[in-house]
């Protein structure tokens, strides 16, 4: 901190960080329901890129927004609870995510992703910040003294579930677009890069027409819970097909719109339907991402095959530990 100190802009620095994490954390948390919890994304993206010194930032971002819930609320739940809610969940997560970093590098030595540790950094994460939740709903004091919520396994398993299913809907997005930047020329994304993506065109003229359709057939279920259910499983078929075609970075694309177009079919909090359908679609995002990165690895050695004589794009440095 004593060189930080002596530089001018230091401060600077870390007062960007810490406002552009809160920008983005309320952003994500207005779109978000206990059940899909896209902070838990960028939380989790921004402890695997963000260089460790900035962390302390990276806090006082989460706790803005989430002070500003706590005080606004104090007085239906209590000073206790509102204290306890202050606290930024990302603190809990950063132990861990410290310990992996630490041992392991975001990218391996053969250039692709460690998906595993993405993987386990999701579920660890997803584990602390719903024992967070818990903890902090334990303190809930109703202002008009009827009994407190308590916490039930299924909320908690509802609540994890949020957690990780959020996650993967934005960090290996965020993971891809950040790899798929690295290897254009000078890093910049230009107009021709993204109208002759094979990833994009695939995007926009399959995945997005078919869960809009599915959309459309998911409105007209009516009661039905089971055809419903069943439109919702549908919505995991374009994550397989993206991944056969483009690897993880396919996966990971549509794995996000499958997951966004998913939780627009939710009407309703705690809907058991719902999270089993969440959780199947959790349970197929993560199995392609395992697969899609050895996919991708067939991909670069075919068209290393088909164009001997074509340069190979250098694989992204990993991200720094410290």
């Amino acid at each position: 901190m004593g060189s930080s100190n002596r530089d001018p802009l230091a401060w600077g620095r870390y007062l960007a960080v810490a406002g552009a994490y809160a920008a983005c954390y309320e952003l994500t948390r207005n779109i978000s329901f206990s059940h899909w919890m896209l902070p838990a994304g960028l939380r989790l993206a921004c402890l695997l890129l963000v260089p460790r010194r900035y962390w302390p930032a990276l806090a006082v971002g989460e706790a803005l927004p989430i002070a500003e819930m706590a005080a606004l609320h104090a007085s239906s739940f209590g000073v206790l609870w509102a204290f306890m809610a202050s606290f930024p969940p990302i603190v809990v997560c950063m132990p861990a995510m410290a310990w992996l970093r630490s041992r392991y590098t975001l990218v391996r030595p053969d250039g692709q992703v460690n998906m595993g540790l993405i993987l386990a950094a999701t579920l660890l994460c997803a584990a602390f910040t719903a024992g967070a939740n818990a903890l902090v709903l334990s303190t809930v004091q109703l202002a008009d003294g009827s009994p407190a919520p308590s916490v039930t396994l299924p909320i908690l398993l509802a609540w994890v579930l949020g957690c990780y299913l959020g996650a993967l809907t934005l960090t290996p997005l965020i993971l891809a677009i950040r790899e798929r930047m690295a290897a254009l020329p000078g890093g910049v994304v230009t107009w021709p890069a993204l109208r002759d993506s094979p990833l994009l065109r695939d995007a926009l003229l399959f995945v997005v027409p078919c869960l809009a359709l599915l959309l459309l057939v998911s409105d007209g279920t009516g009661d039905d819970n089971g055809l419903l259910t069943c439109v919702r499983i549908g919505m995991a078929v374009p994550v397989i097909l993206m991944t056969l075609r483009h690897g993880w970075h396919g996966a990971a694309v549509g794995g996000m719109l499958a997951s966004v177009a998913q939780a627009s079919t939710s009407f309703q909090l705690q809907d058991p339907a719902m999270i089993r359908s969440q959780a199947i679609l959790a349970f197929i995002a993560s199995t392609a991402l395992i697969f899609g990165v050895r996919i991708a690895q067939r991909i670069v050695a075919a068209r290393a095959a088909a164009h001997p004589g074509m340069a190979v794009a250098p694989a992204p440095a990993p991200s720094p530990r410290h």
